[in-house]
């Protein structure tokens, strides 16, 4: 079976303990590390630069001793027919002159030596420029700086040592050439503070290269004289550590992570530029069986990390927006319905800020109430004590008699609980608000989400029409998680406790009637699924592309113990029925302001025709 499953490739960073200059010993901490991680279903391992000899041998690295020793130790790892591609640093005498190398192997084949190109001394030639063949362990192999190497189409490229700190890397070059993987072999000393440095270099040089970075680093046994080495090996991707070692552990160690290789490449189709072909690629044919995934998945993606910033960064982007079209249109009005459910809860929060933004008077914000058939006490009284402590101007119009009179105009029976009776309800309060703006030379403030906006949860011209959507890509998830925010923050008691019980409401366009006791009966969840599934769908299948299989597979591990297998697959099934079937809605939406990094606008965030089949999405999934 290949290597890449689902799109993940397993990777490892080990640090094995050394002994310096003993190459026999080092051999069997190394050979140990590479079994267990082929146990592991480790497709890569990567061990420290010179790992074999270890980095602080000075001038042994000039003796013929040591380096026969170090070939000798390579042959041993030779032996260790494991499915896995391993890469170790050691010395290797090529062409009369010593170079330190990371050497490529698997299955008892060198696939590559690759030479270190910047930082040399006078122990160690620079291997920039070098290419060709060289003769190791018996075998001739590719030698050279110019080296890529190929696993199941999956291209990485190996740097050495002070490699990594230039201004211009060669594995920001191998990126360039093709590889969605880097990796560095280092012997990197640690002083105080050094390490937050490394980690955040390591993090955003793979970020900026938009791809994967393997790290690893000398640890315990080298020598102390006047420098510590304490073992640092991560892996991260795109900007994200995906996992470290702890430093300072006195014994060998691997750090096992998944790379979302689809991702990478995913990322990559949107990068102009031309590639460097300047590099030869040698392709490592090995097969390795299928593993558990260890990486962990984000079931919240949406969601910032850091609450307090993200969340405020959320309403300030919103803001942004909606004072710059404020301005451009000389507009100091606005109008908008206020449900007491989330979307306009939050959509009236972000106005509010934007007039204090501009200082304007906030009796400018127009916030209408229309009750109607399914409108209940809860979500009534919440609306009004928003739109009261806020300070806003507070209508309230009624929908009930309009609506019955249109039903009685289209010959609709009031007892016909179809789409026109609930959507008239809609389209009801979208003309109330749009005569009222006009009435008030005001501009209508829309208030639907990310999510409905994907699933076509809206009324075409009615909820789905505005002058300027605040909410348009914030999804379902991240509304109620920043309305919960702006609650913590609230000096007003009174607001504080209304956005607490908005919070807790179901989430429901009421538009059907209540329960005896006053309850809603229509609730959204219940309806079109869970929203914390259609978001973690809308995610990975905009913003990364990923096949309906693989966003399957990392659901269920995301939600394991949540959501079983069939149920995630019967949402997925609906997610993609609904988005491809419900994309005219959203190719005449309103503008609005790109607030998280998915967008569905057609003016720039999700170019898509309106009868795309989804059939293609459906067989794959199945």
């Amino acid at each position: 079976m290949g290597r890449v499953r689902d799109g993940f490739l397993k990777v490892a960073a080990a640090t094995p303990r050394v002994v310096l200059a003993d190459c026999a010993t080092n051999a069997k901490h190394i050979g140990t590390l590479i079994t267990d991680a082929a146990a592991q279903g480790v497709s890569i391992i990567a061990l420290p630069q010179l790992s074999i000899t270890g980095y602080s041998c000075g001038q042994l690295f000039t003796q013929q001793a040591l380096l026969a020793a170090a070939e000798s130790a390579l042959n041993r790892l030779l032996l260790i027919h494991e499915p896995i591609v391993s890469i170790v640093g050691m010395p290797v005498k090529h062409n009369g002159r010593i170079y330190d190398c990371a050497v490529v192997f698997s299955g008892g084949v060198i696939y590559g030596v690759v030479p270190r190109s910047y930082g040399v001394d006078s122990i160690f030639t620079t291997g920039r420029g070098a290419d060709g063949f060289t003769t190791l362990c018996g075998q001739i192999v590719e030698f050279g700086s110019d080296l890529l190497f190929d696993i199941d189409g999956v291209k990485f490229g190996v740097e050495v040592g002070d490699d990594c700190r230039q201004i211009v890397t060669p594995s920001a070059e191998m990126s360039v050439a093709g590889a969605t993987i880097t990796i560095c072999l280092d012997a990197k000393e640690e002083y105080s503070q050094s390490y937050q440095s490394l980690r955040g270099r390591v993090a955003h040089h793979s970020a900026a290269i938009c791809g994967g970075y393997i790290y690893t680093s000398a640890s315990v046994g080298e020598s102390t004289t006047d420098l510590v080495y304490a073992g640092a090996a991560m892996v991260a991707e795109c900007g994200e550590l995906l996992a470290e070692r702890e430093r300072f552990v006195r014994a060998d160690s691997l750090t096992v992570a998944d790379i979302d290789v689809e991702a990478i490449e995913h990322a990559r189709l949107a990068q102009s530029g031309a590639m460097d072909d300047n590099y030869r690629v040698v392709d490592i044919i090995q097969t390795v069986a299928q593993s558990p995934l260890v990486r962990n998945i984000d079931p919240s993606p949406f969601i910032p990390k850091d609450l307090d910033a993200g969340c405020a960064e959320v309403l300030a982007l919103q803001a942004a927006g909606l004072a710059q079209r404020l301005e451009h249109t000389h507009c100091s009005k606005v109008v908008l319905g206020i449900s007491g459910g989330l979307d306009s809860t939050l959509a009236l929060l972000a106005v509010v800020r934007t007039f204090d933004m501009l200082g304007l008077d906030r009796k400018g914000i127009v916030g209408v109430t229309m009750p109607g058939f399914g409108t209940t006490g809860r979500t009534y009284n919440n609306a009004l004590v928003l739109m009261q402590e806020l300070g806003i101007t507070l209508r309230e119009v009624s929908i009930k008699a309009a609506c019955e009179q249109h039903f009685r105009d289209i010959e609709l029976d009031p007892s016909d609980r179809s789409a026109a009776y609930e959507n008239s309800q809609a389209r009801e309060r979208t003309q109330i608000l749009m005569d009222i703006a006009n009435a008030v030379g005001g501009m209508v403030i829309g208030t639907g989400d990310l999510s409905e906006s994907a699933l076509g949860w809206a009324t075409y011209n009615g909820d789905h029409m505005s002058m300027y959507n605040v909410n348009c890509s914030v999804p379902k998830t991240l509304v109620r998680v920043v309305t919960k925010w702006a609650a913590k923050v609230e000096p007003n008691e009174k607001v504080r406790a209304a956005l607490m019980d908005i919070v807790d409401t179901p989430v429901s366009p009421e538009l059907l009637p209540a329960d005896d006791k006053g309850n809603i009966t229509q609730k959204t969840e219940d309806l079109v699924g869970p929203y914390e599934l259609h978001d973690f769908f809308i995610y990975h299948f905009i913003l990364n592309g990923f096949a309906p299989r693989k966003i399957l597979a990392m659901a269920c591990r995301a939600f394991e113990g949540q959501y079983g297998e069939d149920v995630i697959k019967h949402w997925l099934t609906v997610f993609l029925r609904r988005f491809f079937a419900q994309q005219y809605k959203r190719s005449a939406v309103p503008d609005g302001p790109k607030v998280t990094p998915v967008s569905l606008s057609p003016r720039g965030g999700w170019a898509m025709p309106s009868d795309a089949n989804v059939t293609s999405w459906l067989e794959e999934l199945n």
